[in-house]
């Protein structure tokens, strides 16, 4: 039986004692009347507390699809505490809801915290994908477009955050979008290399193959697991000669990565690779390469439910 909420907050104000899940979840669903009393007890909670207690929240509700702390993840959205608004964002990440659009815009564009603003970009980069599945308002899809490359193009702030609005954005059919990509892969910035190539998948435009299949090939292993990861978006069986040949990379990450994106792209000579690195020296490699080989049977099987 659920405690009445003054007690569960009397209990989590405390912090010589330590958090008992049992007490977090019953905060799952709050009704406005209950939220109200939470507001009020919220900032008289310790910092560090509070941390503590967002981070366990969070956890609970990756465990428990049921639990739903949304309410407690918006109001902790404007909370004194960088780390809890950081946390309070990830915690928002699942949901769907467009309300949700012009508090992360407000975050990512007016927060002090770095942290907090790269939080924000990526959780924008869900709505830029539902834009794409048709699923969000013009006006809706203006707004994250306008902020997400708003921020990229802005050369004062820090490079952690324009890489992460440009893989937010990236899913969104623009062309403003694809020379943000380009301009990002162009500079002399490795880090925002490295995100432009990864926008490049997100992008689900065939165009930038060419600079993905050279890049399978770059000196850099994060490079080239970028790389590799790009094409699997692609899916385009004309990377899978390339991919072929990374099984052998010196990097185990790569080889990890390469036998992954040919179980996405599939194919005669996807399947054939994959059959035969289940008899690899490594166990690492039999089984990954074991998982791809069945996910890609699964999804040629004419039986298959899709959701």
């Amino acid at each position: 039986m659920s405690l009445p909420i003054e007690e569960i907050i009397a209990d989590l104000h405390d912090s010589s004692q330590p958090l008992r899940n049992s007490r977090l979840v019953d905060l799952s669903n709050l009704n406005s009347e209950e939220l109200e009393l939470w507001e009020r007890a919220w900032a008289n909670i310790k910092p560090k507390r509070r941390q503590q207690i967002i981070y366990r929240l969070v956890e609970l509700a990756e465990d428990n699809f049921e639990l739903n702390f949304d309410c407690i993840f918006r109001n902790c959205l404007k909370d004194q505490d960088a780390e809890v608004r950081s946390k309070a964002i990830e915690g928002l990440w699942e949901s769907e809801d467009a309300s949700l659009i012009s508090p992360f815009v407000n975050l990512l564009e007016q927060d002090s915290s770095g942290n907090v603003q790269a939080a924000a970009a990526t959780a924008l980069g869900k709505f830029a994908m539902l834009t794409e599945l048709n699923k969000l308002r013009s006006s809706h899809t203006s707004k994250v477009c306008q902020a997400l490359l708003g921020v990229v193009s802005d050369k004062n702030r820090t490079v952690e955050v324009r890489r992460r609005a440009l893989e937010a954005a990236a899913p969104l059919n623009l062309p403003q979008v694809e020379k943000a990509i380009r301009e990002a892969y162009q500079s002399h910035n490795r880090q925002f290399k490295i995100s432009a190539i990864y926008a490049m998948g997100r992008n689900y435009n065939r165009s930038w193959l060419s600079i993905l299949s050279r890049e399978l090939s770059s000196a850099d292993a994060e490079i080239r697991y970028e790389a590799v990861g790009a094409c699997g978006e692609l899916g385009e069986e004309a990377a899978s000669p390339y991919l072929i040949e990374l099984i052998g990379d010196l990097d185990v990450d790569v080889q990890v990565a390469a036998l992954q994106a040919l179980g996405k792209i599939g194919g005669g000579g996807a399947k054939e690779c994959l059959q035969k690195c289940l008899n690899n020296p490594s166990e690492v490699i039999r089984q990954v390469a074991e998982q791809a080989l069945y996910e890609l049977e699964a999804e040629e099987s004419p039986f298959t439910f899709r959701v």
